[in-house]
């Protein structure tokens, strides 16, 4: 359990730096409190220990507007969304983005480097296409794909500090940010939630939570993870401290097409979905980047998967594969630090109401 626990608070010093150390609601005594609500397409929870059920639901109501505001900076589905607004000017220069829009590409930009590419915002006309071919059942033919992937490519989106711009370089691209949007959207509810001076919340957005120190009298928030389980079996918890958890994979959003079953998670590589079954959960120090790199380790698999998750500092990853009628197991070295040795009733959260993100 030292162990555990020693993992947890490495893994959550960054995040713990960041809380702002002045006297607040924290060190009061606190109640549990929860909160729901649908945002970017889904169920956004809240749980926060606060003085006061007053003081909860403003924390909350705080978090949760600052989740909408991302929304309206990061959707794909919104027409006056900033993100929208940029892919309108693909193809006509550098734009001037925000600041929230700024941060989140950057971080993409960093992963589709450390990934090769499996990792890539540009490759919503491939989502896109896929997305359709799951609405009506056929597979899209290789032209369609080939065109697709023409307007694809982590090198034609630039970004330029100095400037605050970015510059999608061809005309027609356009950028999903669903492979890291919901995390980077759960940290910053969380770092609203730490500044307000709270210093015990969880937010979960889908298959994507992020944790905020630990409830009375625990060394963290004891986790359900899903899994491609079979007979029954109950799902693997973990402890969370000062850190996220992510889960990606196929169990709601998938179609099959002549005996073959496609993913909604698409390998910007190659311009195909995925198929077979897997669900991939990584832990990390902060939301942006296990939700970036639980969709990136879907792509990658095994072997390329955990190799990356072994570079990154502070993560950690579990796979599933289903193959023939048993499953297959991958852990990172990292992951047996943080499963749980057990936990009580007020300290787990069952995050079973949501589909895993993309």
């Amino acid at each position: 359990m030292r162990r555990l626990v020693a993992a947890a608070l490495i893994v959550g010093a960054a995040a713990l730096s960041r809380a702002s150390a002045s006297p607040g609601p924290a060190h009061q005594s606190s109640a549990r409190y929860e909160f729901s609500s649908q945002h970017m397409g889904t169920l956004a929870r809240i749980v926060l220990y606060a003085p006061g059920e007053a003081a909860a639901r403003d924390a909350s109501s705080r978090a949760f507007a600052r989740i909408a505001e991302l929304d309206a900076v990061m959707s794909d589905y919104r027409e006056d969304s900033e993100l929208t607004a940029l892919c309108r000017r693909a193809g006509q220069g550098p734009v001037r983005v925000s600041g929230d829009l700024f941060r989140v590409l950057a971080a993409s930009v960093r992963l589709a480097h450390d990934s090769g590419g499996a990792f890539d915002v540009t490759a919503a006309p491939l989502i896109h296409l896929w997305r359709r071919a799951r609405r009506i059942g056929q597979l899209p033919d290789r032209a369609e794909i080939e065109a697709a992937r023409a307007l694809t490519g982590r090198d034609r989106l630039i970004l330029d500090a100095r400037t605050h711009t970015a510059d999608l370089r061809s005309a027609g691209m356009q950028i999903d940010l669903g492979g890291i949007g919901k995390g980077f959207a759960a940290q910053e509810a969380a770092a609203l939630i730490r500044r307000l001076g709270y210093r015990t919340a969880l937010i979960a957005i889908g298959g994507d939570i992020v944790a905020v120190g630990a409830p009375p009298g625990r060394t963290g928030w004891t986790i359900d993870v899903a899994d491609l389980t079979t007979g029954g079996k109950a799902p693997q918890q973990i402890l969370l401290r000062d850190a996220a958890v992510s889960t990606s994979g196929d169990a709601e959003q998938w179609v099959a097409i002549d005996g073959v079953r496609y993913s909604h998670i698409i390998d910007p590589r190659s311009g195909m979905a995925l198929t077979g079954r897997r669900s991939v959960t990584v832990m990390a120090p902060d939301g942006t980047l296990s939700d970036a790199l639980a969709t990136t380790v879907c792509v990658l698999g095994p072997v390329e998967g955990l190799a990356l998750i072994e570079r990154t500092t502070g993560a950690a990853a579990r796979i599933s594969l289903l193959e023939g009628d048993g499953i297959r197991r991958f852990a990172s070295r990292r992951w047996r630090y943080f499963a749980a040795a057990g936990s009580g009733p007020m300290s787990t959260f069952r995050n079973s109401t949501s589909a895993p993100s993309a």
